[in-house]
């Protein structure tokens, strides 16, 4: 989750996005939900492929959402990264291109700085901690700054992408010192990059199209992506070893244009949202059901697995300052909601 960042553009990806589909109109990632013209029509752009649950839960919603509204709205899902790359895609829904937009915590950052707190390092031990901060005051504190700061706003519920885990072609990872020197493939984020850099590591931003053939042709040893991404993109062909350090938990923030939602009558605006959140839900049991699936899957394709200690990750990061700097930038409002629920950090 996360984060699948960024489009899928080579021809390993084109052959993702039309595997699995079972008609023309999936194999394009394109739903229209009613066969007469609609009087508001939505776009909703994302980059996972449509086999994803992701996709699968924006379909069901489109045609819940179509069939409430008695044709009045169609939503129209375009997987794939169709519509280009999350930059492209952040730019479209601010300037009302299109309508709504799943994003990472990671990019979200780069336009809201609190965006991003939920991928602080090793900071939720587990799924209820981070329903319980999404759900609650830390989730209400981003969505606040988000519709303070911009265009955007962001619906209540949060969408899963899962715990990311670390692939390696040289070694597992096993302690924080086995992070030391490794080139490792991160997200374009100065808080993933941050991570590392206090293990030791060698952290490098590659647009996530590239990925695969970086870590084929050895210029980076690894990269950290939650199991259904990993499998996905058959990371497990260029990877030897996947240590599950559930490092950072990542989701997606479902973001609508303000003005363009707000051209709807309010009883259409209701069904919008309730039927966004729903689908939300759904996906969040999907996505761990997934991911908690894939473990046995992929090790019989050859990857192989280890935990970790996450106390010792924590500890080392706790000694490298990285908790300190990082409280820092986000401010103690911030820091202190998010410590509300992860308990003391720095």
């Amino acid at each position: 989750m996360s984060n699948p960042e960024e489009n899928f553009r080579s021809s390993r990806r084109d052959f993702l996005k039309h595997a699995s589909v079972a008609s023309a109109a999936m194999a394009t990632g394109l739903y229209a939900t009613s066969a007469h013209a609609a009087e508001f029509t939505l776009k909703y752009g994302n980059n996972l492929p449509m086999t994803h649950p992701m996709n699968v839960r924006a379909k069901e919603m489109a045609e819940k959402i179509a069939a409430e509204s008695k044709g009045r709205v169609d939503l129209q899902v375009y997987s794939n990264g169709q519509l280009g790359t999350d930059t492209d895609m952040l730019s479209q829904v601010r300037s009302g291109a299109i309508d709504f937009f799943t994003i990472s915590p990671e990019v979200l950052g780069t336009l809201v700085s609190a965006g991003q707190i939920s991928g602080v390092g090793f900071a939720f031990r587990d799924y209820s901690q981070v329903w319980a901060a999404m759900d609650g005051d830390l989730g209400a504190y981003v969505r606040r700054e988000l519709a303070a700061k911009t265009s955007l706003f962001a619906f209540e519920k949060c969408w899963d992408n899962g715990y990311r885990q670390v692939t390696t072609s040289t070694r597992p990872i096993a302690r924080p010192e086995d992070f030391k020197g490794m080139k490792l493939r991160v997200p374009p984020s100065p808080l993933a990059t941050s991570l590392f850099r206090g293990f030791d590591a060698s952290p490098t931003s590659i647009n996530f199209a590239e990925v695969y053939s970086a870590l084929q042709t050895k210029i980076v040893e690894g990269q950290e992506n939650p199991l259904a991404v990993i499998s996905t993109v058959k990371f497990y062909e260029v990877q030897k070893f996947c240590s599950m350090t559930n490092h950072v938990w990542s989701g997606f923030w479902f973001m609508g244009n303000k003005k363009s939602f707000e051209r709807m009558p309010k009883e259409l605006q209701e069904i919008v949202a309730r039927n966004i959140n729903e689908a939300g839900l759904k996906q969040r049991i999907d996505v761990k059901a997934l991911n908690d699936s894939l473990v046995a899957d992929m090790k019989a394709k050859g990857l192989q697995f280890n935990n970790i200690d996450n106390d010792a990750f924590r500890a080392k990061l706790r000694s490298a300052g990285f908790y300190a700097e990082w409280h820092k930038k986000f401010g103690e409002e911030a820091w202190g909601l998010l410590e509300k629920y992860t308990g003391k950090l720095a």
